[in-house]
C-alpha cells in the first residue's frame, strides 16, 4: 500500500496548524455552530473521499491521511455561515470532495479550489440559509437547535453582515454604520474583523515556515487595497467603504493566505502567482461594490483558476523578473 507524500502531508499539518487561529475567532465571534460546521464538514469530506476512491479503485487510507480533504473541510467551516443547517456543510464539503477534487482525478489533477466550488455551489442553491449569519455569539443549546433546524425563529440571532449593511444603505453616512449597525465592528465586521486579523497570522507563519510564497497573498491584498482606495469616496452614505474596512471585512484573509496560495488549481510562476492575486483581488472588490453578491471571494478565485494557464504561459516568457 502506498504512502501519502509527506511533504504533502507536513504542508498540510502545517496549514491545519495555521488555520487554527482563525477557527478560535470564528469560534469565540460567532459560538458553537462553527465547531459543529467543521465536524460535520470534515466527516462529509473523508466519507465522499473515501467512498469515490474505492469507486474508483484507487487507494483509500494513503489519500485520507495525507490531509487534503481535511483542508477542504476546515476553509469550509471558517467560510460557511455558523451556525448553518447540518446539511448545508455536509453538502458543501461533498460537493468540494466529489466535483472540486476527485472529478478531476484526486489530489494534485484539481483545476478549481475544491472548497470554493463547494461554496460556490450551495450559496447558489441556498441563498437564504447562506445570509443568515449570527449577530452575537450563540451558546451551546442554541447552536444544537439551530444546526439540527428544530428553532425556526432566526430574528433573535441572525443580522445582516458588514458587506450586506454597505451594499444597501441609502441614508447613513459610515460613521453612524459604525456607530449603529450590528455588523460593524472596530474597522470592518463586528465578528470578520477578528477572524481576518487571527487568518492573517495563521497566513505569516505558513509565509514564515515556506509552505506559501508571498506573491499572491500580496497580489490580492494589493488588488483590493489599490481599487478600495482609488473608489474611496470618504464616509458620506453613497460610499464603498475604506480600504482598511475591505481588508478586514468578509473572507479577504482567507482569501488571500489560504484560497489563492492553493498549488494545485494557481499558477507556478511568481509573476502569475503575483497577476493571479491582484486579478482576484479587483475582482472580490468589483463584485462587492457593484456585484450581486456582498462577499465575491469564491467567484474570484474560481474566475482566476481559468486564468491560469494563460498566466504560467505569459509569465514564463518574463521569467527573468521574478526568477
Amino acid at each position: 500500500m502506498a504512502s501519502p507524500d509527506p511533504r504533502l502531508r507536513n504542508a498540510m499539518g502545517l496549514v491545519l496548524l495555521a488555520c487554527m487561529p482563525g477557527l478560535l475567532a470564528s469560534f469565540w465571534t460567532q459560538g458553537w455552530g462553527v465547531l459543529f460546521s467543521l465536524l460535520l464538514c470534515a466527516c462529509s469530506a473523508l466519507c465522499w473521499e473515501a467512498a469515490l476512491l474505492a469507486v474508483r479503485r484507487q487507494p483509500v487510507l494513503p489519500a485520507l491521511n495525507d490531509g487534503s480533504a481535511l483542508v477542504t473541510a476546515v476553509l469550509l467551516a471558517i467560510a460557511l455561515p455558523a451556525p448553518a443547517p447540518w446539511w448545508l456543510p455536509v453538502t458543501a464539503a461533498g460537493i468540494a470532495i466529489g466535483v472540486g477534487k476527485q472529478a478531476f482525478g484526486g489530489v494534485g489533477r484539481n483545476l478549481f479550489n475544491p472548497a470554493m466550488v463547494g461554496y460556490v455551489f450551495v450559496l447558489l442553491n441556498f441563498p437564504l440559509q447562506m445570509t443568515h449569519w449570527p449577530s452575537q455569539s450563540l451558546g451551546f443549546i442554541d447552536s444544537v437547535q439551530q444546526v439540527s433546524g428544530s428553532a425556526p425563529q432566526i430574528d433573535a440571532w441572525a443580522g445582516p453582515t458588514l458587506l450586506d449593511g454597505l451594499r444597501h444603505n441609502r441614508s447613513l453616512t459610515i460613521d453612524e454604520l459604525f456607530a449603529n449597525h450590528p455588523g460593524f465592528g472596530s474597522i470592518g465586521g463586528r465578528s470578520s474583523e477578528w477572524v481576518n486579523l487571527a487568518l492573517l497570522c495563521g497566513g505569516l507563519i505558513l509565509w514564515q515556515r515556506k509552505v506559501i510564497s508571498w506573491h499572491a497573498p500580496a497580489g490580492l491584498l494589493g488588488g483590493l487595497l489599490l481599487f478600495s482606495l482609488l473608489a474611496w469616496n470618504g464616509s458620506g452614505s453613497d460610499s464603498n467603504g475604506s480600504p482598511l474596512l475591505h481588508l478586514f471585512s468578509g473572507s479577504t484573509m482567507l482569501a488571500a493566505f489560504f484560497i489563492a496560495t492553493e498549488p494545485v488549481s494557481g499558477p507556478r510562476a511568481n509573476l502569475a502567482k503575483l497577476l493571479f492575486g491582484f486579478g482576484a483581488g479587483t475582482l472580490i472588490y468589483l463584485i462587492r461594490t457593484w456585484g450581486s453578491y456582498p462577499d465575491g471571494t469564491a467567484f474570484a478565485i474560481l474566475i482566476m483558476n481559468l486564468a491560469v494557464p494563460a498566466l504560467d504561459r505569459f509569465a514564463s516568457q518574463r521569467r527573468q523578473v521574478f526568477p
